[in-house]
C-alpha cells in the first residue's frame, strides 16, 4: 500500500488545494491531508478550525484522511509510514521554493519521495493569501472556496472588523 501525505497550513483551504488532493488520491492507495498546526506565519484560523474545515472539504472522499500534525513533515511521514509527500505547483515562482524544500526533505529522509502536481489551469491564480486579501476587502470568494469556507472566512473578517 502506498500512503502519501499532502501537507499544508490550509488557511483557508481552497479549490486549488482540493483539486491537488483529489488528483493525488487517484494516484495513491491512501492520501493523508496533513494540516500543520504551528507554522511560522500569521494565520486567520486556529489549528482546530483549519482541521475542521479541511475535514469537511473531504468528508465524501473515501481514500482521503485528514489529520493535524506538528514538527518536521518528514518526521510525520515516518511516523505514519508514508512513502510519498505531495506538493502542488501553481506558478513558476513556486518551483524554486518547492525544489529547495524537496531537496532538503530528501536530505533529511531519502526514503520519502516528493511528487509535485501541477495545479489545474483554472486554479493557478488561487492562493490562501489571495482568498484572505479579497475577503478582507469585502470581495466575493464564492468561486474560490467551498460554501462552508466562504461563510467561515466572511464570519472571521466580520468579527475582526467589529
Amino acid at each position: 500500500m502506498v500512503r502519501a501525505v499532502f501537507p499544508g497550513t490550509f488557511d483557508p483551504i481552497h479549490y486549488g488545494h482540493i483539486d491537488i488532493a483529489r488528483r493525488a488520491a487517484k494516484l495513491f492507495d491512501e492520501l493523508i491531508v496533513a494540516v500543520y498546526d504551528r507554522p511560522l506565519k500569521n494565520l486567520l484560523f486556529s489549528p482546530q478550525e483549519r482541521l475542521q474545515q479541511v475535514t469537511e472539504a473531504f468528508s465524501t472522499d473515501n481514500n482521503i484522511k485528514v489529520v493535524s500534525y506538528q514538527g518536521l513533515t518528514v518526521e510525520f511521514c515516518r511516523k505514519i509510514d508514508a512513502q510519498v509527500m505531495v506538493r502542488g505547483l501553481r506558478v513558476f515562482s513556486d518551483f524554486e521554493l518547492e525544489f529547495r524544500m524537496a531537496l532538503t526533505n530528501n536530505h533529511l529522509d531519502p526514503g520519502i519521495e516528493v511528487v509535485a502536481l501541477i495545479t489545474s489551469e483554472k486554479y493557478t491564480f488561487l492562493s490562501s493569501t489571495t482568498v484572505k486579501e479579497i475577503a478582507s476587502l469585502g470581495g466575493d470568494i464564492s468561486g474560490m472556496v467551498p460554501q462552508s469556507i466562504h461563510w467561515a472566512v466572511s464570519r472571521k473578517y466580520s468579527e475582526i472588523n467589529q
